[in-house]
């Protein structure tokens, strides 16, 4: 194993789900320092407990959005996650708002990346770039011009400002574009809550779950996995790409609402309404097969152990709401 322990890494948006997954992966690896970068708008200080306490992680509450703050944290690294986004509804509810910062925060990074001298970004994107895909397994060469939402769009334009930067200053990079990220850490407590959340919440209280459309498919990754495919994204030779991560597997919104039904114990059934007017997109299942050659990547977690696992933190986390 390659010691690593004389590398600064810089993870924006570090205190999320995705950011301070990476973090733990890292430490295991060995890494000499990480610098976190969080506006905790999003993200949560209680993520970063355990890895805060490795004596090897110094967070920084701040914004990507501020040119000076991103030029500081850069100094000395040598790998940079870009985790930092608001999330897909929040997009459309506030578009500037995801301008200044999936799209100007990014280009702060990337400038400051390059003056800095680092060695490599490694790029949170994201399936919505497919928008209506036509293909499936979706490959990462489908089109992008059937996206409508402004996350994917700035996602998209997050992946060509970095073929610009990689093109202009030989910047390195490897963008990854997440299918449905779920587990520990998932955000429980905003009203941008995702699904998963939001059922678990309802079979609590007695509650069947609420299924919004009919016929939705996805393609769930286990967070663990999406952390190591970061890292193995950082530690390769590979440049100048773009990776899907996913699980290669499709999963209806009703198989899934099933399966944790049955984790959770319960004999309710699934209730139907209409589907949600913001990325309405009925079908998602990512094409693995690049990611395994070029960075040795394949989801290890299936989704009734990641199910498991989410409402195994799930409960741990309303004991600890009743208790505070």
């Amino acid at each position: 194993m390659t010691d690593r322990t004389d590398h600064r890494v810089l993870i924006t948006g570090g205190a999320g789900l995705v950011g301070s997954s990476i973090a733990d992966r890292l430490l295991e690896e060995g890494v000499g320092h990480i610098v976190v970068l969080d506006s905790f708008g999003r993200g949560s200080a209680d993520n970063l407990m355990g890895a805060a306490g490795s004596g090897r992680v110094s967070i920084v509450d701040g914004d990507v959005r501020d040119r000076a703050t991103v030029a500081r944290v850069m100094d000395g690294v040598d790998v940079v996650f870009h985790q930092a986004a608001l999330r897909l509804t929040k997009c459309a509810e506030d578009p500037r708002a995801a301008l200044e910062v999936m799209v100007d925060g990014t280009f702060n990074l990337l400038e400051a990346a390059v003056a800095a001298r680092v060695g490599k970004v490694v790029f949170a994107s994201s399936a919505s770039v497919y928008g209506m895909a036509e293909q499936f397994p979706t490959p990462e060469d489908h089109h992008v011009y059937d996206n409508r939402t402004f996350y994917g769009a700035a996602k998209s334009f997050g992946e060509g400002m970095l073929r610009s930067f990689h093109e202009m200053y030989g910047l390195d990079y490897v963008a990854l574009r997440y299918f449905n990220v779920y587990g520990p850490r998932m955000d429980i407590r905003s009203r941008h809550t995702e699904v998963m959340v939001k059922w678990m919440e309802r079979i609590a209280a007695g509650k069947p779950p609420l299924i919004l459309g009919d016929g939705t498919t996805m393609d769930f990754v286990y967070i663990d996995d999406v952390a190591r495919a970061n890292v193995l994204a950082a530690w390769s030779p590979v440049t100048d790409e773009v990776c899907n991560v996913a699980s290669g597997v499709e999963t209806s919104l009703g198989e899934l609402a099933t399966a944790l039904l049955d984790v959770m114990g319960s004999d309710l059934q699934p209730e139907y309404g209409p589907a949600r007017s913001v990325n309405a997109v009925p079908r998602r299942l990512g094409d693995t097969r690049k990611a395994e050659r070029l960075l040795g990547f394949r989801a290890e977690v299936g989704l009734e152990e990641g199910l498991r696992r989410l409402v195994k933190w799930w409960w741990a986390q309303q004991a600890l709401g009743k208790a505070s």
